[in-house]
């Protein structure tokens, strides 16, 4: 079935150039065009106005001089369709200014060939489709999250809101922008923060789930009670925040305020209270002593199927019937508990209450005791409220979370929590587990031919062949696009992988039938074995990975256990490694320099010592592609030593030549800093080369200090009675503990630049920045923004206190020459 031709409508007056742009896109071969070629405006609009176009091809130069304006009037008539410009070389100055008007892209005469033509407009085409259908995609998940009857608040690792819905928005009395960059424990009540907080502290030390109610405050003043249900997000193991649902409980809180009032009342208001129970959104049912139902209001009969005529006298568990959703269990009598602890009492979480028909509902209840005049116990009220719909959506949420939306298998989340479970039980067990990585073979020519619908349901398709294809102990993830990965969790040898393996080639062999079509696909497939192929969940994955390329490399459609001579990687680091070790011995590395600026002056005072290698093979290298391997093979020790060497010499150089020094950073790895050598080695190079130990400053990160923080307080502390000042590197970006920030004698805070790059525009990253610089002069503690590239970022940071500012807005990294011009300087910006 051939694809429906590209409709383009070509606004163009040069009959040999429409000519051309027609001969070449009716030859195309990347899919069919119909051109229809107008020469002048106002045929351009009517021909939109008669049908549509997909894609209009605009020459700005008409003769009739209707460039630009017809470009805004085109777009108007035709919403949906791409607007491409046509320029000369010359020209580009004019396309520029289309872009800005809404032109999709412009194309520039002479380039127009058979060749590039058809596949720019090919690739724009497509372009055009996925930016649509992602927002068609977010739309989708904007609604369900909108529908929400529950808040939903997603917050980053420091608290601070990210998204927030409607309903939340609701509850707390926000407007829509208010939540953003806002830690919702700010909005505790008084009264219920240290008992939240410290819930809070402890789900998060156990790893478990937070649940709890509490009072919050709206923005109006008023109080709301809330129940918070939270769970940890994470990616690839790093936390990224948390994600809660917040339902308003303030009816139900209400409620129960209204049934205890109702107790002390009820033997001269009885009447009232009955109306009063009546009216409410919550089913009351109360019992005497022996257990016995005396009471039931309207919602109560609804929920239970009983009506209060039958119901009266029979034993409680006869009309309430409640059983432990996750055991199936009976669940314990909520009245019988508040009468033998003469205290209120609630149900378990995972609660059903069956009702007459058998139907079941989710319900959360409390149970209270009710006294007699004297104060002795006379039975108890049992107050509780269907939340299926709310715990459904919980579910749902958390679903989504960790299954793939098309195919509803497991993702790449859920696939790395269960082979981590896997590896861990075949540990114990001495057994092997296999992970098999698949690729589709010509996905992407269906996918590109036959439309993504058809793509998608082709996935779908795969999905439920795999699934059949496996046994239900073993575990079908598709890990992104094409690709599917299979966990065999528990193996006796790799010849059990090799035939389910074999069993899906020869499934896959068959034919799918999809919407009428009969598509053939086959697979490419790598399996690693744990513990032979590595023993994390990582190593197993990256090796299932490299296997299946080296399967798709042997002509596809079969299947390549993974071989440590596949690891392009080990090779590619071993060779570094052995360049590294030639560079330090004939001294290929050097120190650029990056100056730290004084924001009120302007004057320079200090810089952060920077290596570059000059490889003889490859040029300048960047810190980023050595110094992991670097710090594997622990080469970081000796190129740690020559750094802080180096840096030394080079300022006792400066001083010699008369120049005004400034003092300099040098960036510490955690191999070096735990290096048991470490203290010996800074003190001896300072007394080589004589530098004062006050013009040395040494940058460490979070992570490198709260790797062991007690061991990290003593080497600081030595550092500090040399004399040496110290940094803290990448601020925010690492733990973040203000408790350790106290106690590490730490002169510096350098806030990273993640958080600099969209101060101006991100009022997140703009609160965020604010703070550390509080924090920090209430420490008395300095503070050098990293990465400013921008004078809007430095009027920001100057406006707010920030002491220095390091980054490309005042120098590059520059060599020794290059810096010892600067020092010269009295003034940098």
């Amino acid at each position: 079935m051939s694809p429906s031709p590209v409709r383009v409508l070509l606004v163009e007056d040069d009959t040999t150039e429409a000519q051309h742009i027609q001969e070449v896109l009716a030859h195309a071969i990347q899919r069919p065009f119909r051109v229809e070629q107008v020469s002048c405006a106002s045929d351009a609009l009517l021909r939109l106005a008669a049908a549509p176009a997909d894609v209009i091809l605009l020459d700005l130069y008409l003769r009739d001089g209707a460039g630009l304006p017809l470009l805004a009037r085109l777009r108007g008539a035709a919403p949906g369709a791409l607007v491409l410009v046509l320029v000369p070389p010359e020209g580009k100055d004019l396309a520029q200014a289309a872009l800005a008007q809404g032109a999709e892209d412009y194309l520039v005469r002479g380039h127009l060939d058979a060749y590039w033509l058809p596949r720019a407009l090919d690739y724009l085409i497509e372009r055009k489709a996925a930016r649509d259908a992602l927002r068609r995609s977010e739309a989708r998940f904007r609604a369900m999250s909108d529908a929400s009857p529950l808040g939903i608040f997603v917050s980053d690792p420091e608290g601070a809101c990210v998204y927030a819905n409607p309903a939340y928005q609701r509850i707390v009395g926000e407007t829509a922008t208010e939540p953003c960059g806002i830690d919702w424990r700010s909005a505790l009540a008084p009264e219920d923060r240290v008992r939240v907080l410290a819930e809070w502290d402890r789900a998060a030390e156990t790893g478990q789930a937070f649940s709890a109610e509490m009072r919050l405050l709206r923005g109006d003043g008023a109080v709301v009670w809330v129940r918070v249900n939270a769970a940890p997000m994470d990616e690839a193991g790093t936390p990224t925040g948390h994600v809660l649902t917040v339902e308003d409980v303030s009816e139900r809180k209400h409620t129960e305020t209204v049934l205890r009032m109702a107790e002390e009342a009820l033997f001269a208001e009885k009447e009232r209270a009955q109306v009063t129970l009546n009216s409410i959104g919550d089913a009351v049912l109360t019992t005497d002593m022996p257990g016995n139902v005396t009471y039931m209001n309207l919602v109560a009969e609804r929920m239970t199927g009983w009506t209060r005529e039958d119901a009266l006298g029979r034993p409680l568990p006869e009309v309430f019937r409640i059983i432990d959703g996750i055991t199936r269990e009976t669940a314990l009598d909520p009245a019988r508990c508040a009468m033998n602890e003469d205290r209120i009492v609630g149900l378990g979480n995972d609660c059903l209450l069956l009702r007459r028909d058998g139907v079941e509902s989710s319900i959360e209840d409390s149970a209270a005791p009710i006294h007699n005049r004297e104060g002795r116990v006379t039975g108890a009220v049992i107050v509780f409220h269907d939340v299926s719909e709310s715990r459904a959506m919980a579910a749902r949420m958390t679903h989504l979370a960790h299954h793939d939306f098309l195919t509803g298998l497991p993702n790449r989340a859920l696939l790395t929590e269960r082979l981590s479970q896997a590896i861990g039980l075949a540990r114990r067990r001495q057994k092997q587990v296999a992970l098999l990585f698949l690729d589709l073979d010509y996905f992407k020519h269906i996918n590109d031919s036959l439309g993504h619908a058809i793509g998608d349901q082709l996935l779908q398709s795969v999905a439920d062949r795999l699934i059949a294809s496996v046994r239900v102990t073993d575990t079908v993830c598709r890990q992104g696009g094409d690709e599917f990965v299979i966990l065999l969790s528990e193996i006796e040898n790799i010849q059990d992988a090799a035939r389910i393996a074999d069993k899906l080639l020869q499934t896959f062999s068959q034919p799918q039938q999809i919407s009428g079509h009969e598509l053939h696909v086959t697979l490419s497939i790598g399996i690693s074995v744990y513990p032979d192929d590595g023993d994390c969940p990582d190593v197993v994955l990256q090796n299932a990975d490299t296997a299946m390329y080296y399967a798709k490399a042997a002509g596809r459609n079969s299947c390549q256990f993974f071989r440590p001579e596949m690891s392009t990687h080990a090779v590619s680091r071993q060779l570094i490694e052995s360049a590294l070790r030639r560079a330090l011995k004939d001294g290929e590395f050097l120190l650029h320099y990056q100056p730290q600026i004084d924001l009120a002056s302007g004057r320079m005072t200090g810089a952060e010592a920077l290596i570059r290698w000059q490889d003889p093979q490859f040029g300048l290298r960047l810190p980023a592609q050595f110094i992991a391997v670097a710090e594997e093979s622990g080469l970081i020790v000796p190129i740690g030593r020559w750094v802080l060497r180096e840096a030394c010499r080079q300022l006792r150089a400066w001083q010699a030549a008369g120049l005004p020094v400034v003092p300099l950073s040098i960036n510490i790895s955690a191999v070096e800093f735990r290096h048991r050598d470490f203290l010996e080695g800074v003190a001896h190079t300072l007394a080589e080369t004589g530098v004062m130990p006050e013009c040395l400053e040494l940058e460490l990160t979070e992570s490198i200090l709260m790797q062991d923080a007690d061991a990290s307080a003593a080497v600081l502390t030595a550092l500090k009675a040399l004399g040496i000042h110290l940094a803290l590197d990448d601020f925010g970006t690492g733990y973040s503990s203000l408790s350790y920030l106290k106690r590490f004698p730490i002169d510096t805070l350098k806030i990273d630049q993640s958080f600099i790059r969209d101060i101006v525009t991100d009022t997140g990253d703009a609160t965020i920045v604010s703070a550390v610089i509080d924090m920090a002069r209430k420490l008395k503690q300095r503070v050098i923004a990293e990465g400013v590239e921008t004078s809007g970022q430095m009027g920001f940071l100057r406006d707010h206190h920030c002491h220095q500012g390091q980054g490309y807005h005042f120098s590059h990294p520059v060599d020794a020459r290059a810096f010892q011009d600067l020092l010269a300087k009295p003034r940098v910006c």
